[in-house]
């Protein structure tokens, strides 16, 4: 009988932000059907719990923890995590977000546009660095076998109409990673560091950002199935992402199969952003 390969991710350890549903959850059961002990991230434990749940069901390893990725000292806590619970840090996706105010700059309060950025963006850049203070004390420069996925978007590439809180966040966040992509190399660190673009996935966020548009008084659409089928139509591939799109993403990124790949944005949108 033929040896089955090795998991690609066999003994490495990862940290995913905003794990407990949607593109977070696809990711943490794709790192760990690779063979990556996880530590899931949320404010929402019981759904958090749920998903660690599945990886052990599975027969993969994972745990817990309930993490506000806009407080320093809770990233100091969650890396700690994963040191503490499998021994080590080599990976982490930075996912955790939130939807636009969805409201013209004219009419954007400030401290809506803070709230999207601070949770969007601010966030990521303490995940990169507490990640890498972390990551680096487990990695060698030769093997480049550290990983850093930034979630961004497709609005992190392309304007979109009340989106300018979610925009500039993501923007950031584009921008964010190949500057931290290009300080790991220097450093000799051994950590890439990458985005990932979605297009319109099929997760919970999206269906309830549609579901509050189409309440507005100046709604375009008037139903959010009329809604959803304008962001079908959108896509060339002629559908939403499914969170595993996401997830498989992911695990690329994060294994050797990506191992000269650092500071890229792989855009993952059926198609959105090349019309």
């Amino acid at each position: 009988m033929a040896q089955q390969d090795q998991p690609a991710l066999a003994g490495k350890v990862a940290l995913v932000t905003g794990g407990a549903r949607g593109l977070g959850a696809a990711s943490a059961l794709g790192l760990a059907r690779e063979g990556a002990s996880v530590v899931v991230s949320d404010l929402r434990a019981d759904e958090g719990q749920v998903v660690v749940d599945a990886i052990l069901n599975e027969g993969g390893k994972a745990v817990f923890i309930a993490h506000d990725v806009t407080k320093e000292d809770q990233w100091e806590a969650a890396v700690a995590k994963a040191e503490e619970e499998f021994g080590a840090l080599h990976i982490l996706v930075n996912n955790a977000g939130v939807a636009p105010a969805g409201e013209y700059i004219e009419d954007l309060k400030l401290e809506d546009y803070k709230r999207v950025t601070e949770i969007d963006m601010d966030s990521v850049f303490l995940g990169c660095k507490h990640g890498i203070r972390t990551i680096k004390k487990y990695t060698a420069k030769e093997a480049a076998d550290g990983a850093i996925i930034n979630i961004s978007s497709v609005m992190g590439i392309v304007g979109f109409p009340r989106n300018a809180d979610y925009n500039a966040a993501k923007g950031g966040v584009r921008i964010m990673t190949k500057v931290a992509a290009l300080e790991c190399a220097e450093l000799g660190y051994g950590i890439r560091v990458n985005s990932i673009h979605p297009g319109f996935i099929d997760t919970a966020l999206v269906r309830d950002a549609v579901e509050e548009g189409t309440k507005r008084p100046d709604a375009i659409f008037q139903s959010s199935n009329e809604m959803i089928d304008m962001l079908v139509m959108a896509h060339p591939l002629g559908k939403l992402g499914d969170p595993r799109d996401i997830g498989d993403a992911v695990v690329f990124l994060a294994s050797s199969r990506s191992g000269f790949i650092t500071g890229t944005e792989l855009v993952v949108d059926g198609g959105y952003t090349i019309q």
